[in-house]
């Protein structure tokens, strides 16, 4: 295997991003993802303009961040590979019971730990997503060990 790009050397938490649009839900993989304050406690977090993510986001400020377990890297495909503009995610995870809820949201069963975020600010610099701000109004660990990290992607050819 060739040398990694330089952002691939790095190691970081996968997260999904789960936003509202009424009463449906839909995830996203996400690992643009950094906490930028401590009080309040604020993250910036990158998403695509042409997404399902991106649309929910637009219409409504709420969503959970969650933190992935690694026995979780068979959503990978569901949540980062396919489009919630065609695909029903909220169906296909719930036909597999893989849902909950937790302070009136949807999440995702078994995460290590959930963030309820709230929109505080949104920034358009160019390229092909937009950076949201978003503090943190409640969060909750479920588990710490096992996160799902980056590196493992690369590592069982996930992600190239």
């Amino acid at each position: 295997m060739g040398v990694k790009r330089p952002w691939n050397i790095v190691d970081m938490p996968i997260y999904s991003l789960a936003t509202y649009h009424g009463s449906k839900v839909n995830m996203n993989i996400c690992t643009y993802v950094t906490a930028v304050s401590m009080k309040p406690k604020l993250f910036m977090i990158a998403v695509d303009y042409n997404t399902q993510t991106f649309q929910n986001l637009r219409s409504e400020n709420r969503a959970v961040l969650q933190i992935l377990h690694s026995d979780q890297q068979n959503l990978i495909q569901l949540l980062g590979k396919k489009s919630g503009k065609v695909v029903d995610k909220q169906a296909k995870l719930e036909d597999r019971d893989l849902l909950t809820s937790w302070k009136g949201n949807r999440v995702l069963k078994e995460s290590c730990g959930y963030l309820q975020l709230r929109t505080i600010k949104r920034s358009n610099i160019g390229g092909d997503h937009e950076i949201f701000y978003f503090e943190v109004e409640t969060s909750t660990t479920k588990n710490e060990a096992g996160v799902l990290m980056f590196q493992k992607l690369i590592a069982d050819g996930v992600i190239l």
